[in-house]
């Protein structure tokens, strides 16, 4: 038996962090870049004789989510104590759901390779973060300011099968939850991470493989590598006949390997009741109604419409959709353009380009889609050529002028004037008489060298579609 005799048994928790301006279920700030402690109060730090208070605009943000996830809303769910001993979860418990999630029965559906995929959501549900350590050497720091920040687990089924569907389906989720506006998505900060539990069994057998977790991965790249490494470590245990222990374990990057955190809980390590502080929560079906009707169109929708109604590549539709700022973006400048693919290519090469050389987002770029779909028309409406385009684009993105204003003062109109045009393209034949006759003599691809001479010789302004035409009637004999 070889590694091609096993199949991987693949899903994702991803613990998504609400946009909120304060905790869960106090009033302490989430801002990420406050000093260690400093967003703590009785409540989050687990002081005796607090008492929670839930958080309205996380319970509206997870409604929202559980929605574009095409969940169930559960009409009355329960907060309960998660019981686990760690330095930086004050209260020895964290406030979770356990029985009766908010979100439940849900699927995703995701592009990989080109083939459509869904994946199903087990459920989504409510809970608190805990705070953080940091480990120097032989004393640890603790700092709170996490606990207690909203967070939303998403929870998927088994149903991915190999490491570059479980990323790609890690980055499904963040659009979607950045299209909502309810996680920044940003991974670095902590906002998005990822457990990976991962199994293998050998080919056509129903029955699971032991599951093992990997914890808190914060790339995509990683949960690709970390992944990949799992199932090849689990195979070669199945190979030489070892046992593959039911455990948590970590990844890390520059090693490229995983290794044991601590040996699996099962649910009832935990002893979970429902939280005796909290009452049920209920959710009227007119509050989720209002919720559902705050979803935007999500990027799925956004990209089957791009093809559908602009005859956009799917590749240029998914990629536009990435992020709902570009996608903005690219609706805006077709708009003032009126030529979506053109659009499209401009978007995709130049202003794509353009922002990682100079490590800008999309929101930082300094030229107005307005002015990107004008100069787009300008084309369109031969007052410049593509290559007079070029000098223009790099002058807006530099000057921030609008593109009318760039082409006059630098006089970079282009001339279409037949008679103009004739009289550079005789002097440029009668300089090259070699050249003509050997064209004439069956050397076609001597042709490109003649435009570029006339393009040069009229500082790239010449209307390339006139130049050819007027080249192809003088070159023959």
């Amino acid at each position: 038996m070889s590694f091609d005799h096993f199949d991987a048994v693949i899903g994702l928790e991803i613990h998504a962090q609400l946009l909120t301006e304060s905790k869960i279920f106090c009033r302490d700030s989430t801002h990420f870049g406050a000093g260690d402690n400093e967003n703590i109060c009785p409540v989050c730090t687990g002081m005796p004789g607090s008492l929670p208070v839930l958080n309205r605009q996380a319970v509206e943000f997870s409604i929202k989510t559980g929605l574009a996830l095409n969940c169930d809303i559960r009409r009355q769910s329960v907060f309960a104590r998660k019981q686990y001993f760690y330095p930086d979860l004050p209260k020895g418990y964290q406030i979770s759901q356990y029985d009766r999630p908010l979100c439940e029965n849900g699927h995703v559906d995701f592009l990989v390779d080109g083939q459509m995929r869904r994946v199903s959501i087990v459920r989504a549900h409510m809970e608190e973060d805990a705070g953080k350590s940091t480990h120097h050497g032989d004393y640890s720091l603790i700092n709170l300011n996490r606990a207690g920040i909203p967070l939303l687990e998403i929870v998927s089924g088994p149903d991915l099968r190999s490491a570059r569907e479980a990323a790609e389906y890690a980055r499904a989720v963040r659009n979607i939850l950045r299209y909502l506006g309810v996680c920044d998505g940003n991974l670095e900060e902590g906002s998005l991470r990822c457990d990976v539990n991962v199994s293998v069994r050998p080919k056509g057998q129903k029955e699971l493989g032991t599951k093992v977790e990997i914890k808190n991965i914060n790339s995509f790249r990683f949960i690709e590598k970390a992944i990949e490494y799992e199932i090849h470590r689990q195979i070669d245990c199945v190979l030489n006949r070892e046992a593959i222990v039911q455990e948590t374990r970590l990844y890390d990057a520059d090693k490229n390997r995983t290794f044991t955190m601590r040996t699996k809980e099962d649910a009832h390590d935990y002893r979970y009741f429902p939280d005796p502080d909290l009452l049920p929560l209920t959710v009227e079906e007119a509050w989720i109604e209002r919720m559902r009707a705050t979803l935007p169109e999500l990027p799925l929708a956004m990209a089957t419409r791009f093809v559908r109604d602009f005859q956009l590549p799917e590749y240029d539709a998914f990629l536009l959709t990435q992020e709902r700022e570009l996608a903005d973006y690219f609706e805006r400048t077709n708009r003032a353009c009126g030529n979506p693919k053109a659009a499209s290519n401009w978007v995709m090469t130049e202003v794509l380009r353009n922002l990682n050389e100079t490590g800008k987002t999309i929101l930082e770029v300094p030229v107005p889609a307005e002015h990107l779909g004008r100069m787009i028309r300008m084309i369109d409406t031969g007052v410049i050529s593509g290559k007079i385009a070029k000098t223009v684009f790099g002058e807006m993105w530099t000057s921030g002028q609008e593109p009318d204003a760039i082409v006059k003062d630098k006089g970079l109109v282009q001339i279409t004037d037949v008679a103009s045009l004739e009289r550079v393209i005789d002097q440029t034949l009668a300089e090259n008489a070699a050249n003509l006759e050997a064209y004439r003599s069956g050397k076609d691809k001597l042709f490109g060298f003649f435009v570029g001479q006339v393009m040069k010789a009229t500082k790239g302004q010449a209307s390339p579609e006139v130049v050819n035409e007027l080249l192809k009637k003088k070159m023959q004999r």
